[in-house]
């Protein structure tokens, strides 16, 4: 087991672990524009305490785990901007200091309310590439390439303080066993969260119980589950992945809107049919929310439930009134 091991700490102490949502979307409702290809990490440099502010308001609605604004912040995107590694990570510090900042805060506020986490975010490489990549995993890096790109920001989450790492929306299988590889390397304790194909599959093509048997004998990993898709995959996911793991599960699925990386737009569910787009929902007898779908996933073996794109504090708040209820 990882020397910090508190993830799995918590998680040995019974009970579910309501996570936070979507930060981009908070961050575009304070007046961010985002159409960037650092997208909210774009926000470290230009307005920092916008990210805390939102932290802190996931923390308030009653999230136990803050997701650092690192999701896309690489050496490799803030070069685009002229900026050297150093400075880069830097910035990847500062994502860290943030969540720990509003941690403190809402803990000054509401003593009772922890313990509370700080999850580092480690995007996949298709997020660097900024072109819808993490739902096709359509790309191909060697297993030291995979490893080069993201060690430097892993390091500067470890360093900072980031209680575990969120290795999250990853397609590939390739990538998840250099991330697992780096875990390790760093002693650090991880939840690996996976983009879908559809219900039986990661974006690759790769099967679930495949990178849940990848997965299932490590120490680093605290948890395994999915996030980034459509509320109706979530339930199928889940049952694929138990079949195949005994570790705590981890949902957080999108809104029940569908992205299409093509036009980077929202439509409802059913409306989307763009090739390389998140796969559409149809079914009206799943959940229309992810506070609806609480209860399933539960029963499916999520310990840890929360958003991904464009949920809000106030669907968090309906998920934690929902563990809370049950």
């Amino acid at each position: 087991m990882p020397s910090n091991a508190f993830l799995s700490s918590l998680l040995e102490t019974g009970g579910y672990l309501p996570a936070d949502g979507a930060l981009a979307t908070e961050l575009e409702a304070r007046g961010c524009n985002l159409d960037d290809p650092l997208w909210s990490a774009k926000v470290l440099l230009e307005q920092p305490h916008l990210i805390k502010d939102v932290h802190r308001d996931y923390f308030a609605a009653g999230a136990r785990i803050a997701t650092t604004a690192s999701y896309q912040a690489t050496p490799q995107g803030f070069a685009a901007r002229g900026m050297g590694e150093q400075e880069a990570l830097e910035l990847v510090a500062l994502s860290v200091r943030l969540a720990y900042e509003a941690r403190r805060e809402h803990l000054a506020a509401a003593p009772d309310a922890g313990p509370l986490l700080i999850a580092g975010s480690v995007g996949p490489y298709g997020a660097y590439l900024a072109d819808g990549s993490e739902y096709r995993g359509d790309y191909a890096l060697t297993p030291d390439e995979f490893r080069d790109f993201h060690r430097p920001r892993i390091a500067a989450l470890v360093e900072a303080g980031a209680d575990f790492l969120a290795c999250e929306t990853l397609p590939s299988y390739a990538e998840a066993q250099a991330l697992l590889a780096l875990t390790q390397e760093y002693d650090v304790e991880s939840w690996f969260s996976f983009s879908l194909r559809d219900g039986a599959r990661i974006s690759d093509g790769t099967p679930l119980a495949a990178v849940a048997e990848l997965l299932d004998a490590q120490p680093q990993v605290a948890a395994i589950g999915v996030n980034c898709v459509p509320l109706q995959l979530v339930t199928p996911a889940l049952a694929a992945l138990r079949q195949a793991t005994d570790k705590p599960l981890v949902a957080y699925p999108n809104s029940g809107e569908t992205y299409d990386p093509v036009t980077k737009t929202w439509a409802p569910a059913a409306a989307t049919e763009s090739t390389g787009s998140v796969p559409a929902a149809a079914d009206v007898n799943q959940p229309h929310s992810i506070a609806e779908g609480t209860a399933a996933w539960r029963e499916a073996g999520a310990r840890i439930i929360g958003g991904c794109c464009r949920t809000t504090p106030g669907d968090i708040a309906a998920v934690a009134a929902a563990i809370r209820g049950t």
